[in-house]
């Protein structure tokens, strides 16, 4: 057994900056030099290694056990969901479909602003909350490169709204693992984030159209945007306090998704704004709108049949009964021998010194991405295709995404070495080390947290202890900064590096990973730190309990 240690080097500062080396590599590499996400991707896996083994003493056999583990993890769920949702826009786009689908979008609103609204705000939520772990993001971008979008605008802006629906992701995925660790509450954890967060699903709509668009042709909009925004913090509220975390996404977007679909046969812009901004926002010269054609109602209904049908089973393969039934069938749960249960985390990180479980879990028939696998297959027998055109489809498929899958791959393994290392654990521990400034840099914890991992779930399994543990000390409530851990992380869901790569591939932009991280990074840093400040509020200056019912 081997034992984390968190100071190696005698010096918390020292040790903090070797332990960030893996991410300065990794992010420098492809926002700094542009080079090519997979390049940098294995770039920050070597040097992830390198710190694990002659820094942090760790095992060389351990640390190669948390690098495959971390590449299995990134294949399967994550690459598994992002190789079947492309595959699924392939055969539409092949099909014609997506040009019938950009019509009947465009008979909501043909206003580019209100378009990315409803697309990347209310839908993306929709699919974050039934299934999370990138599938929002490669659904909305792809479906914005079909409606015009440049590839950056589609790429940076579905990344930027992929924030206030994530701690709730996956039916709630985030928060019933973050009371897993931490042992406090559910309902307490559930009903905090819920206060937390609906403020920003209200902000994070206007900013996803300023940072589109300007803020004077936000204003244009300003009262669809308020809607759509309104109309997802109150139930994501609602639901939170008064039921659990799993079903508030979904019950939030559905009611967004209406509410800004009736408001519009109501309500339209001054000024639609048909064609796409001119500018660093969209990356192109503006792309005017096609011309209008009405298609026929069963035209588009055929057109969207395949996304309702990606909905429906997104919705069932995210039902806790329905993927255990599944997992009942067959199921390998698979300990990495020689990391399982092998390394140990110690105090201040956790109460109580415990092992880390390393078992690698081949669930085939219950991962969200087997769920869009048949999705497209149904889809596609609806659409026409034969099986061996489906075959060949997806073969054309593989190839497309075999350097995003590496690179994911690559990208997961960095994570993996970082936390059975424990240098993740160094870099949080640098900042729960600020006094009285803590609720912010806690926040702060969480966001780091998710742009290492590229999961909000994962961010609270490693930070959820710490935060309990920091915030007793301090004389501060545990459930507060647990769950700022939670909502912090939300706003670091932009630029980890994973979601970077999935967006990409859903453009059709890979190789310009560096291109979209400067986009969203500044949103990022910005949201993270707002939501610190309001953390600090809840901890100083009004009463923790805001809102409480």
């Amino acid at each position: 057994m081997w034992s984390q240690v968190y100071d190696p080097l005698g010096s918390m500062v020292l040790s903090t900056v070797v332990a960030a080396l893996p991410i300065v590599v990794l992010l420098g590499a492809i926002g700094v030099f542009n080079i090519r996400a997979h390049i940098a991707a294995v770039l920050g896996l070597v040097a992830a290694l390198a710190v694990a083994i002659f820094a942090y003493g760790m095992p060389v056999h351990m640390a190669g056990l948390a690098a495959g583990y971390g590449a299995a993890f990134g294949l399967l769920p994550i690459g598994w969901i992002i190789l079947n949702v492309i595959f699924l826009y392939q055969l539409t786009n092949e099909k014609g479909e997506f040009a019938v689908l950009q019509r009947s979008i465009s008979a909501i609103s043909d206003d580019r602003r209100l378009q990315l609204l409803f697309i990347a705000f209310c839908l993306g939520a929709f699919f974050e909350g039934a299934a999370g772990f990138g599938t929002p993001v490669a659904v909305t971008a792809a479906m914005l490169i079909g409606l015009g979008f440049t590839p950056l605008a589609a790429s940076g802006l579905s990344l930027i709204a992929n924030t206030a629906p994530v701690a709730f992701g996956a039916l709630g995925t985030p928060i019933i693992a973050l009371s897993a660790v931490t042992g406090l509450d559910l309902y307490e954890l559930s009903a905090m984030v819920g206060r937390q967060l609906p403020f920003f699903s209200v902000l994070v709509p206007f900013w996803l159209v300023w940072a589109f668009v300007g803020f004077r042709k936000m204003m244009e909009v300003w009262p669809a945007i308020l809607v759509a925004g309104v109309s997802f913090a109150i139930p994501q509220y609602l639901v939170s306090n008064f039921h659990g975390p799993w079903l508030v996404d979904i019950v939030a977007a559905i009611v967004s998704m209406a509410s800004l679909a009736l408001f519009l046969r109501i309500w339209s812009p001054a000024a639609p704004m048909t064609a796409m901004p001119v500018g660093a926002e969209s990356g192109d010269p503006a792309v005017p709108t096609p011309l209008p054609q009405r298609d026929a109602p069963a035209a588009v209904r055929r057109a969207w049949t395949p996304w309702l049908v990606l909905s429906l089973f997104v919705f069932l393969w995210g039902v806790p009964q329905i993927r255990a039934a599944l997992d009942g069938v067959w199921v390998a749960k698979m300990p990495v021998v020689g990391l399982h249960e092998q390394v140990e985390k110690v105090p201040p990180v956790v109460a109580a010194a415990h092992t880390e479980a390393a078992v690698y879990t081949l669930n085939l028939l219950s991962a969200t991405g087997s769920g869009i696998l048949l999705a497209a297959i149904v889809s596609g027998f609806f659409l026409g295709y034969s099986a061996g055109g489906m075959v060949r489809m997806y073969l054309r498929t593989i190839y497309l995404v075999r350097y995003s899958l590496l690179t994911i791959s690559c990208m997961l393994a960095i994570g993996f070495v970082t936390r059975y290392a424990g240098t993740d654990a160094t870099l949080g521990l640098a900042l729960a080390n600020t006094g009285w400034l803590y609720p912010f840099f806690g926040t702060l914890i969480g966001w780091l947290g998710v742009a290492l991992t590229g999961s909000d779930t994962a961010s609270n399994v490693l930070f959820g202890g710490l935060q309990k543990v920091t915030a007793e000390q301090l004389d501060l409530s545990p459930v507060l900064m647990a769950s700022a851990n939670s909502s912090g992380g939300v706003m670091g869901k932009m630029i980890d590096a994973q979601s970077i790569v999935v967006a990409s591939t859903a453009t059709r932009w890979y190789g310009h990973e560096g291109s979209i991280l400067r986009f969203v990074f500044f949103h990022s840093v910005a949201l993270a730190v707002l939501v610190g400040l309001f953390v600090m509020g809840q901890a100083y200056v009004w009463p923790m309990t805001l809102l409480v019912p």
